[in-house]
């Protein structure tokens, strides 16, 4: 007989912990807005440079984003980085004027793109598949600020992935990879060494990529009685 009531304790037990997790989790909010910042590692390539992985430079980047859902998010984010590049670095033959040519200057990025979670991503909604890690797909729109003799803009185009993981119920970690395809040969501040025109919009163009590591945190917990819970 005692065993039995062991048992039943047990059980009961297991199934009210089962319920108050559940309840807990319909109850836990979820958040649209998250702000952080970030540090990484960028490597130019174009005509003194052919090789991202050769002399990378360090850039800080402030960002923000709003989640629509927890599978697609639009960031907004700034960054302040410096390019290097070096003749000594191409294999290739560089013409005369430009066999010794480098440059190391500071660059600014500015950028809106739209991210798609492989999977749901969040805490509080394990009830819908939501993970705490998750892989994700980026591309945006983005404007480089730099300057030769004079400052420029030039428009980018990034495109990116990278891995979330919810370190906390408010806290992201987030690794990722962005390749930025600009629309100017002059980021190394030499239009086309070669001589040859560029007709298209990225072709013969300078780019840059970044490797980063970003931390951020939730704020502007959605409204449970307003709209529909499941956006």
């Amino acid at each position: 007989m005692k065993k039995r009531i062991y048992v039943v304790v047990i059980l009961f037990t297991i199934h009210c912990s089962l319920f108050i997790s559940h309840a807990v989790a319909q109850t836990e909010p979820e958040y649209r807005l998250e702000v952080g910042g970030g540090i990484g590692m960028v490597s130019y390539e174009g005509d003194f440079n052919g090789n991202i992985f050769k002399n990378p430079q360090v850039g800080v980047s402030l960002m923000a984003k709003y989640r629509f859902n927890p599978r697609v998010a639009l960031a907004f984010d700034m960054t302040y980085m410096k390019l290097k590049g070096s003749a000594k670095d191409v294999s290739s033959y560089m013409p005369t004027p430009w066999q010794d040519y480098s440059f190391k200057r500071k660059t600014g990025d500015v950028g809106v793109r739209v991210e798609y979670n492989f999977w749901p991503y969040g805490t509080g909604m394990e009830y819908r598949g939501a993970q705490r890690l998750t892989p994700y797909i980026c591309i945006g729109l983005g404007a480089t600020v730099y300057k030769t003799d004079k400052p420029q803009v030039a428009m980018n185009v990034p495109l990116g992935l990278g891995v979330k993981y919810k370190a906390a119920d408010r806290v992201n970690l987030t690794l990722e990879w962005a390749m930025h395809f600009s629309a100017t040969d002059r980021l190394d501040g030499v239009d086309s060494p070669y001589g040859i025109k560029s007709s298209g919009l990225f072709k013969n163009t300078d780019c840059y990529s970044m490797l980063r590591l970003s931390v951020s945190y939730d704020l502007w917990a959605k409204c449970k009685t307003c709209h529909n819970d499941r956006d």
